[in-house]
């Protein structure tokens, strides 16, 4: 564990890495999948359903901050390579983008395990570039494939300073609901976790 907290990147630079390849100028959008769409904390002037190809909502990553400890890893979702994935996108005004990402920064990049990048985003309106929140396979926050009774323990006792991973989880499961997005794999886990 004291390894893979090592090989975790500072996450100030990628937010000025970011900041750059946005540029200023215009709005900013961010695509929401997970706890964007019901706790998004950010000041917006748009929201718009969206889809992004190529890229899923994966329940793989490690939260050893929000949503569990280092002691009691919980879990997160994070954007993975393969398949497509729909959610919101949220434009936040030019005027007010570098202030609300430094803050989306804090909770969102604590450790710097999100690899930041834009995607294209499929809207009723068309295409839009917006910041998306990804994880590599190899990054040192991805679970890889677990066993439902490692789940099952972490649904049942994962805890951080946002609350509980089951919360996360179920959360995030009604809202994908009331925007009447599918996900097989999350009504799944909340059959897993007795919800």
């Amino acid at each position: 564990m004291e390894h893979e907290a090592l090989t975790l990147r500072d996450p100030a630079p990628l937010l000025e890495r970011t900041l750059h390849e946005w540029g200023g100028g215009e709005a900013l959008w961010i695509f929401g999948y997970g706890s964007l769409l019901w706790r998004r904390e950010f000041e917006t002037d748009a929201e718009v359903p969206a889809q992004v190809h190529g890229w899923h909502r994966a329940f793989r990553m490690r939260s050893r901050v929000n949503r569990g400890t280092p002691a009691q890893p919980g879990l997160v979702f994070a954007l993975m390579a393969g398949g497509s994935c729909h959610g919101a996108v949220f434009r936040v005004p030019a005027e007010r983008a570098e202030a609300e990402l430094r803050q989306l920064w804090l909770r969102e990049m604590p450790t710097g395990v999100y690899d930041p990048r834009w995607l294209a985003c499929r809207t009723p309106h068309g295409t839009v570039h917006a910041l998306a929140f990804t994880l590599h396979r190899s990054s040192p926050g991805h679970t890889g494939r677990l066993g439902d009774s490692q789940m099952q323990q972490i649904l049942a006792h994962a805890r951080g300073r946002y609350g509980t991973t089951l919360e996360y989880l179920r959360e995030t499961a009604l809202e994908l609901r009331r925007r009447g997005i599918r996900d097989r794999e999350v009504e799944r886990l909340m059959r897993l976790a007795g919800d």
